[in-house]
């Protein structure tokens, strides 16, 4: 009889969590298109591929052993304190994950020197939650994203009841008139109408893609049950102005997205079913509409990955293989993404059985000048939940034949 009452307690907690987001998804605007911001490459730009040049680890706060999730962020032109440094880095920082302590954490690369700063707190949840008048019981993923004034917004995993499947996304942002940088709670995104604050278990890991208008889409997924990705668009300020589903899988999660041209994009999700493949869905209308298309041949770990379009035009991959888990970390490279047999990979990491090196951020420094072939890219992921690890790699660029 007891174990019917649960049955019957689950049912109708998970009729109630459908409802909500089936009203949610009804509630919201419909999103427009917008073409994706997209530079650099054309018939004539050379090919390029990258290679490691210098690997670090990033300073951590004093007596914290913990360190999972990280974001790298180039600071663009506008913003204040650009002539002093050339991008930050974010991620969780504490005891171990899901525990009370941790806070979120950055880091600046200074742009004289080439060397990180040490590690300073962006945000605590005692803080947070008292700017949001809600209780947050942990933090979790941070990810950064700098608007069309150069303005920079920070959105990050809060938890209250239930764990991570219950999390809200709490938006930040930068007050660039401070010096050393001050980061006030503007809010919890709506991604539930009826409670705004609840949040049905709506989080965020990977890296927005700017749109040509000064805003962005940024990459969600839903976790309580069945999983799925989605995007919010977010205008030029940050506000957000709508919410997509992206796959009509239900075993997908932490979309990568990646623009192949204005109006054709490429979203990679985290796999958790049964082929150990990574997840693909696509569009070509400007995320119109969007299609799920057979998985990539690259095998995928149940584990986050990090992808972009470099300034040449090569799409680059950063992932765990399945056959090895989180203890390998690849970056793999094409100019034709949609072409299986085009993709050349070479690891960044193969550590031994226990090891882990995960959940990657890459990003892409612009070339020294703007008719450059290419720029650095630099990689940031997860080191043995210890650290977070930084690589530099340079480019060796041949012209199209």
């Amino acid at each position: 009889m007891v174990t019917l009452h649960r049955w019957a307690v689950v049912g109708v907690s998970l009729a109630m969590v459908l409802g909500v987001d089936a009203y949610r998804r009804a509630q919201l605007p419909a999103m427009t298109a917008a073409s994706a911001r997209v530079e650099g490459a054309s018939n004539d730009t050379p090919i390029c591929t990258w290679s490691p040049q210098s690997r670090s680890v990033l300073p951590m706060p004093a007596g914290v052993g913990a360190a999972h999730a990280s974001s790298l962020l180039v600071l663009p032109p506008s913003h204040p304190d650009h002539d002093r440094t050339v991008m930050m880095a974010f991620w969780f920082a504490g005891t171990r994950e899901s525990a009370a302590d941790v806070n979120i954490v950055g880091s600046r690369l200074d742009r004289a020197t080439r060397e990180w700063s040490p590690a300073f707190t962006v945000v605590d949840r005692q803080q947070a939650g008292r700017a949001l008048g809600v209780r947050l019981r942990r933090l979790g993923n941070p990810v950064g994203w700098a608007d069309a004034q150069g303005r920079l917004h920070l959105f990050v995993v809060g938890t209250g009841l239930g764990g991570w499947a219950a999390s809200r996304v709490v938006h930040l942002q930068e007050d660039a008139s401070q010096r050393q940088g001050l980061w006030q709670a503007r809010g919890i995104l709506p991604l539930t109408p009826l409670v705004p604050s609840l949040n049905t278990s709506v989080l965020v890991r990977t890296a927005p893609m700017p749109l040509d208008d000064g805003g962005a889409l940024l990459p969600v997924y839903f976790e309580l049950g069945m999983k799925h990705s989605a995007v919010v668009r977010l205008g030029p300020t940050g506000e957000m102005q709508a919410l997509q589903r992206i796959t009509r899988r239900h075993d997908v999660l932490q979309p990568a997205l990646v623009p192949l041209s204005s109006q054709q994009w490429l979203a990679f999700h985290r796999n958790q079913g049964p082929s150990n493949r990574l997840a693909v869905s696509a569009t070509t209308d400007a995320g119109a509409h969007w299609q799920d298309v057979p998985d990539a041949t690259f095998s995928n770990a149940d584990s986050s990955v990090a992808a972009l379009r470099s300034h040449n035009g090569t799409v680059v991959l950063v992932h765990n293989p399945a056959e090895r888990g989180r203890q390998a970390l690849w970056l793999s490279q094409t100019a034709q993404p949609q072409d299986p047999t085009a993709w050349h990979t070479r690891p960044v990491m193969d550590g031994d059985a226990g090891d882990e090196y995960s959940y990657p951020s890459v990003v892409e420094l612009p070339p020294a000048s703007p008719s450059g072939p290419a720029g650095e890219l630099w990689l940031s992921y997860t080191h043995r939940r210890q650290a977070i690890a930084v690589e530099r790699w340079a480019a060796d660029c041949r012209p199209t034949p």
